[in-house]
């Protein structure tokens, strides 16, 4: 009759005690419950200091949490660079702008830029490849409209069980101030998404956003920010304006950072664990236009 009980070898290899999860060495760290964001904050610095946390790690779980703080007004695309579509306009004309800026979804308008009738879906022209009496109109897809006030954790979830990956964010006067897609979302977790279109080397990289505000790309030439707006950044360190916000601030920008200087406020609205991507540039005192003409799409 064998013997069933386990032997002494197999009883000397099977661990006591288990490694320690990721989660079980975090939670080591928390000696009590954090009683706020910033307490929350605190710990997860505590974390990556100790090496449990790397800086990619622990940007996304900042970004989780600004994502309950933001709004669709934060980061949409202003309506000066929304690329839009005119319905009475025929498709012949219309598909050279839409080869060109290579997207695959547009807002299209009817009379004004302010009544969006529907979203044109760059792979629904294949219908018009083959029936050419096709009308843009008859391609449409309803178009979803939301307030700058749009919570993001909130879009996000409407965007999951909608199944929809772009919305119009209409100002409180019901204008169109901008859009927003499911990718500007999650940037704001994983940080910059590139994919093959996206052009590093942009000319354009400010462009007004309200009454003496703008978005500022951060990778903007320090030369041109300073003739655009009159101030005196140093640009014998540093080529960008991020890589100016870095010098100053000794440290990467982080979403929420904030430097003033030359009657400027510069904001971070953007950023990921390597670098600033996107800033909001807003004059403190009443002045003038910026120097440098800036081009306006709306």
């Amino acid at each position: 009759m064998s013997d069933t009980s386990p032997s002494p070898a197999y009883v000397s290899r099977t661990p006591k005690h288990p490694p320690r999860t990721f989660f079980e060495r975090l939670s080591a760290l928390i000696h009590r419950e954090p009683e706020d964001r910033e307490d929350l904050k605190a710990v997860l610095e505590a974390a990556y200091s100790r090496d449990l946390l790397d800086a990619e790690a622990l940007s996304m779980i900042e970004g989780v949490l600004a994502v309950s703080e933001l709004t669709a007004g934060d980061i949409m695309i202003p309506r000066s660079r929304m690329d839009m579509l005119e319905v009475l306009q025929p498709i012949d004309v219309l598909l050279p702008t839409i080869i060109e800026t290579a997207h695959s979804r547009f807002p299209v308008y009817e009379d004004s830029r302010d009544n969006v009738i529907g979203i044109l879906l760059a792979k629904d022209l294949l219908r018009y490849m083959i029936d050419r009496e096709l009308d843009l109109r008859t391609l449409l897809r309803p178009a979803v409209f939301i307030p700058e006030s749009k919570r993001l954790n909130v879009l996000l979830r409407e965007f999951r069980s909608n199944r929809n990956h772009i919305a119009i964010v209409v100002d409180e006067h019901g204008g169109t101030a901008g859009l927003i897609t499911i990718e500007d979302v999650l940037e704001q977790i994983v940080g910059e998404i590139e994919d093959e279109f996206d052009d590093a080397a942009v000319e354009q990289s400010i462009f007004p956003d309200g009454k003496n505000r703008w978005r500022v790309m951060a990778l903007t030439n320090i030369r041109r920010f300073n003739e655009t707006f009159g101030s005196s950044l140093d640009d014998d360190e540093y080529d960008t304006v991020g890589g100016w916000m870095a010098g100053t601030l000794g440290r990467i920008p982080r979403r929420g950072d904030r430097i003033e200087r030359d009657d400027l406020r510069i904001d971070v609205i953007r950023a990921d664990a390597r670098r600033a991507l996107w800033l909001r540039v807003s004059r403190l005192a009443a002045g003038a236009a910026p120097a440098a003409p800036l081009p306006n799409q709306g």
